[in-house]
C-alpha cells in the first residue's frame, strides 16, 4: 500500500486530467440510494479489488451522482469556481502530506499561508499586527473568533453573567448555533431592508440596557441576499460599547478586491476579529475559510491547547503555530492552493473575476426589469439576484427547480425571503455567462 504504483499513479492522474479538461463542467444529478448501494455493494472485501475496477465505479456511478459546485449552471447556494492552478496545487497538498499545524513542522507551508492572509488582512485595512490561520469553513472560523470574544470578556469583565452577542436578524445560520455551542444568547436586532445598521444596534442596545452583551456580529455579503451591513456605523457603536467587532464575510468578504463595490466595506478596517471563506469567492478548492484576528494574541490565549507533548512546539517568539488560532490540532496546509494560484494569476485577475460575478448580477436584474412577468425582489448588492415569478406559489418554484436540473439547462433553487418563495441566482463563475441566465430565465 505505501509503495509507488505507476499503473495506480496513471491511472488516477489520467482521470484527473479528464476532470480537469472538462469545459464546461457538467452539473449531474442527485443519487438514488438503491442505486448507490447496488454499485458500492462488495467494495470494501478482506482482499481489496484491481484499482480501474475501483476508479470505474467511481467515475461511472458515484460521480454523476454529485451536483458540481463548480459548474457555470450551478446557480444556488454559494457556488464554487476554483481555479486550475488551486486544484492542481491542491493534489500537491494531498501528495506531500502536507500538513498545517506547528512552525516546528510546517513553517515552510505556513510561510505561505501567512502570506494570502496578510494580503487579505491589507486588503481589509487591518493593523499589521493582524494575523490568523486557514479553518475548514465559516462555521468553524465564527465558532473559533467568538470563543476569543467570549472569554476575552470574562477576563475583563468581573461579574459577567451569561455572555450575549448583539445579532442581526438577517445573520448566518451558523452565529446562532455558535452562541448555543458557547452558552451565549442572542439580542437579535431587527433591521430595515435586511441591513444591520449602527442606528439599530445602538437603539437595540439602549431599549435592552446591553447587560452582559460582549460583542456584535455584522456581516459583509449576507448569504440570501448578498447584502453589506453598515460597518462603518457597527464599529462605531462597538468601540463606544467596548464590544468585541466580529465580522462574517464568509461568502461576500471576497468583495474587498473589488473596486466597484470596495466602498461598502468601509468600516471592516475596525474588526476583532474578520471571517472570508476562499473556498467561495476567492477561487479555492474546498475546504478553506481565512480567519483573522485584529490581536492574535488574544486568540493565542484562548486556543493554544496544553499538553507536554505539546510544549515543544511553543520555544520561540517568532514562531505561528496556526494551532493556537483555532479550535482544531491537526490540520492540512489548505491555505497553499490559494497561495499558489494567487501568485501564478496575480491579485489583478482575481478582482477581474469577481467584478465578473458582480456584473453579471447587474445584467441578470436588468433581465428581470424588463420582462412582463417577473420582479426584481431586491437590487444586488453583489452577486446573489432574488426574483418572482409573478402568480407563482411555492410548489411552482419547486418544480421549476426540479425541470431545470432534469434538463441540465441549470441548478436554481429557490429560497425564502419576508415569508414568500422567490427565486435565487447566486453568481460566482466566471464561466457563467448571460446568454445561460437567458436561458433559464425563459422557461419562467
Amino acid at each position: 500500500m505505501h509503495y509507488y504504483d505507476e499503473r495506480l499513479t496513471d491511472l488516477v492522474f489520467s482521470y484527473m486530467r479528464d476532470r480537469l479538461a472538462m469545459d464546461p463542467v457538467p452539473l449531474d444529478h442527485p443519487g438514488v440510494k438503491d442505486k448507490l448501494d447496488a454499485a458500492l455493494a462488495g467494495l470494501i472485501t478482506a482482499e481489496g479489488h484491481d484499482p480501474a475496477k475501483v476508479l470505474e465505479v467511481y467515475a461511472d456511478q458515484l460521480a454523476p451522482a454529485v451536483i458540481s459546485a463548480d459548474s457555470p449552471r450551478f446557480l444556488s447556494f454559494i457556488p464554487a469556481a476554483p481555479t486550475k492552478a488551486a486544484l492542481l496545487f491542491d493534489m500537491v497538498v494531498s501528495c506531500a502530506s502536507l500538513q498545517g499545524i506547528s512552525w516546528l513542522e510546517a513553517s515552510g507551508a505556513i510561510a505561505a499561508e501567512n502570506q494570502v492572509l496578510r494580503l487579505i488582512a491589507d486588503k481589509a485595512g487591518m493593523p499589521a499586527s493582524a494575523g490568523g490561520c486557514f479553518v475548514s469553513g465559516g462555521s468553524a472560523a465564527n465558532l473559533s473568533a467568538l470563543v476569543v470574544a467570549r472569554d476575552t470578556a470574562r477576563r475583563t469583565r468581573p461579574g459577567l453573567g451569561v455572555p450575549r452577542v448583539a445579532v442581526s436578524d438577517q445573520a448566518h445560520s451558523s452565529i446562532i448555533n455558535t452562541l448555543n455551542i458557547i452558552g451565549a444568547e442572542a439580542l437579535v436586532v431587527p433591521t430595515t431592508g435586511h441591513r444591520l445598521t449602527g442606528e439599530a444596534l445602538r437603539a437595540a442596545l439602549e431599549a435592552d440596557g446591553g447587560r452582559d452583551v460582549i460583542a456584535v456580529v455584522a456581516t459583509c455579503g449576507t448569504t440570501n441576499a448578498g447584502i453589506v451591513d453598515d460597518l462603518a456605523g457597527v464599529a462605531e457603536v462597538a468601540r463606544e460599547r467596548d464590544l468585541w467587532f466580529h465580522v462574517d464575510g464568509a461568502y461576500g468578504g471576497a468583495g474587498l478586491f473589488a473596486p466597484s463595490v470596495r466602498d461598502l466595506y468601509a468600516g471592516i478596517e475596525h474588526a476583532d476579529s474578520f471571517v472570508v471563506d476562499p473556498h467561495k469567492w476567492l477561487f479555492a478548492p474546498f475546504d478553506c475559510a481565512a480567519l483573522l484576528y485584529r490581536e492574535p494574541r488574544l486568540a493565542r490565549a484562548v486556543h493554544t491547547q496544553d499538553a507536554s507533548y505539546l510544549d515543544v512546539l511553543h520555544t520561540e517568539e517568532d514562531e505561528w503555530n496556526p494551532t493556537d488560532y483555532a479550535y482544531h490540532l491537526t490540520r492540512r496546509a489548505r491555505g497553499l492552493p490559494l497561495w499558489f494560484s494567487l501568485a501564478v494569476h496575480g491579485v489583478d485577475a482575481y478582482a477581474e473575476a469577481i467584478e465578473k460575478g458582480i456584473e453579471l448580477a447587474r445584467r441578470a436584474a436588468a433581465l428581470v426589469r424588463g420582462s412582463e412577468h417577473l420582479e426584481l425582489v431586491v437590487e444586488p448588492t453583489l452577486s446573489v439576484v432574488l426574483f418572482r415569478r409573478k402568480g407563482w406559489q411555492a410548489d411552482d418554484y419547486h418544480r421549476w427547480s426540479q425541470r431545470l436540473l432534469a434538463g441540465q439547462i441549470g441548478f436554481v433553487t429557490p429560497t425564502g425571503w419576508e415569508g414568500e418563495t422567490v427565486a435565487r441566482f447566486a453568481f460566482l463563475h466566471p464561466g457563467t455567462t448571460v446568454e445561460i441566465v437567458e436561458e433559464i430565465l425563459a422557461t419562467m
